[in-house]
């Protein structure tokens, strides 16, 4: 090791949704809190940006809300999608019992760097960018800290708890050699933007055709756009060229014929691997993984973002006390889990069923499709909007940050 050992109360590897916000929270209620981000700044293309209603609910609590909502962000207040020739509402976010009834977009890089802002300006938190936990340190009574690459070289740092938010390919997972119960999925997202002009729709849209799934959210000055593909496919996209796929994504979305020019090359289209899994013991002594470290969502209703985010304030609340006694035990580990392992289940359950029902057969069939009987009935019934809009934008079980 060429630095000397760092001690904390709690080291918290990964510096994204989950591990930003449980940094602040612990910090907040006046814990000694270390969070490493591998990278040297929050800026990544096309990860998740939307913040849901139940996040924005928890910055209100944390009296944060105001100033968040000051930065540039566009607002979901329905979600409608076009299947065949039809266009069908299925969401209304106004009638949530939440401060915002809407949706945020917002790239995910202000979130954390927003985050950041605030949490560094604690004098108990302690944020490491360019440093990568690479293994876990261990002793008598189990996981006693990490070992991390910085821009220094490689270090250690002792903590009474190590908390894994460092994704769904985890080393902090791998190195704890916990078993990962997986769930399948039989699509993977090539992720894009289009430049939005005046005269486009400023609804967020998905569009369902024959063989085709496509998002699109208004990001302001252009769109960003979720091309869904089965399985592995996308060698066979880039064997067939870029202008093929240009002109089967026209296909889809013809209102995009005149800038899919914008698309010069592979290197403008992002692929993103779905995952859906999760552990079946979130903790070992001294070590607890929340967010995808724990149970990677697959990218259906945007949820994956907001549940880190709630795993996050219930693991806060939860440990806060223990770790200000410097006593946190098996039995405080457990009891997040099984906070959050409920939730966890329901959501994926509930993105399993459309994966199997409505993705897999869409993108196995050339038929134009029709709205199936149930989504029919909820764009006739506004009062039937409202139950989709709460299972997204709220979740099940939703927290509240108690720390204080």
């Amino acid at each position: 090791m060429t630095a000397e050992p760092l001690t904390t109360a709690c080291c918290v590897v990964g510096g994204g949704p989950a591990g930003m916000m449980l940094g602040l929270l612990l910090a907040r209620a006046g814990i000694d809190v270390t969070v490493l981000e591998k990278h040297a700044d929050f800026l990544r293309d096309f990860r998740g940006d939307t913040v849901h209603p139940s996040t924005l609910q928890l910055m209100h609590e944390m009296g944060l809300l105001d100033e968040f909502l000051a930065r540039p962000h566009q607002e979901v207040r329905n979600i409608s999608v076009q299947i065949g020739n039809e266009t069908v509402p299925v969401g209304d976010f106004s009638h949530l019992p939440t401060r915002c009834k809407f949706v945020a977009l917002m790239p995910q890089w202000d979130f954390l760097d927003f985050l950041a802002g605030h949490a560094t300006r604690l004098p108990n938190f302690r944020l490491l960018m360019r440093t990568e936990g690479t293994g876990l340190l261990h002793d008598a009574d189990g996981i006693a800290g990490i070992t991390a690459n910085g821009p220094d070289g490689p270090c250690e740092i002792r903590a009474g708890l190590v908390v894994a938010t460092d994704g769904r390919h985890s080393t902090m997972r791998d190195a704890a050699g916990l078993r990962v119960i997986d769930r399948g999925a039989p699509m993977d997202v090539l992720w894009l933007r289009l430049s939005r002009r005046d005269s486009d729709p400023a609804q967020t849209l998905g569009r369902v055709d024959g063989g085709h799934i496509l998002v699109t959210l208004d990001r302001g000055d252009y769109w960003q756009c979720a091309y869904l593909i089965a399985k592995g496919g996308f060698d066979s996209f880039r064997n067939r060229g870029i202008a093929a796929f240009r002109t089967e994504f026209v296909r889809v979305a013809p209102q995009f014929q005149d800038r899919i020019h914008e698309i010069a090359s592979w290197d403008d289209v992002k692929l993103l691997t779905v995952a859906v899994n999760r552990l079946e013991q979130w903790y070992r002594r001294g070590l607890l993984l929340i967010g995808d470290a724990a149970h990677a969502m697959s990218p259906i209703g945007g949820i994956g973002i907001n549940l880190a985010v709630q795993d996050a304030v219930a693991a806060a609340n939860i440990l806060a006390p223990r770790l200000r006694q410097g006593n946190v035990t098996l039995a405080d580990l457990r009891a997040v889990q099984r906070r959050r392992e409920l939730p966890t289940r329901l959501t994926q359950a509930m993105q399993v069923l459309i994966q199997k029902r409505v993705i897999s057969n869409v993108l196995q069939s050339t038929a134009t499709p029709r709205p199936p009987w149930l989504v029919r009935m909820v764009g006739r019934y506004p009062l039937l909007q409202r139950l989709p809009a709460r299972v997204v934008g709220i979740g099940f079980r939703p927290e509240h940050v108690r720390t204080v």
